[in-house]
């Protein structure tokens, strides 16, 4: 018996050629995590971020009473955001005792 290669069988050496190039680049691709986005990074606005600027704009307008309105809603729907945090500080000791009678 000879150890000749089998006929049936047709080896291109381009064809294995392309398929050592693609294996090489899908190896170097990166590979998707599961981790937090940094936040300098994010593409759009988080809720409390979109009510915390709307209440800076009420501000800017001279509507205080729209701006602790929407400080107190912030507070109270989404109290453990860095945002409801600013909002406590902003509208005082007394945002406890607003915020805790409202219904988010």
């Amino acid at each position: 018996m000879t150890d000749a290669p089998d006929p049936r069988i047709d080896f291109d050496p381009m064809n294995a050629l392309g398929c050592c190039f693609l294996c090489a680049l899908l190896s170097g691709a990166p590979l998707q995590c599961s981790r937090s986005p940094d936040p300098e990074l994010e593409t759009y606005e988080t809720p409390p971020e979109s009510l915390y600027a709307l209440a800076e704009r009420f501000r800017t307008h001279g509507e205080e009473q729209a701006r602790r309105e929407t400080l107190e809603y912030l507070v109270a729907r989404y109290p453990n955001s860095r945002f409801a945090l600013r909002a406590k500080d902003e509208l005082g000791p007394t945002a406890a005792k607003t915020t805790s009678s409202r219904d988010p």
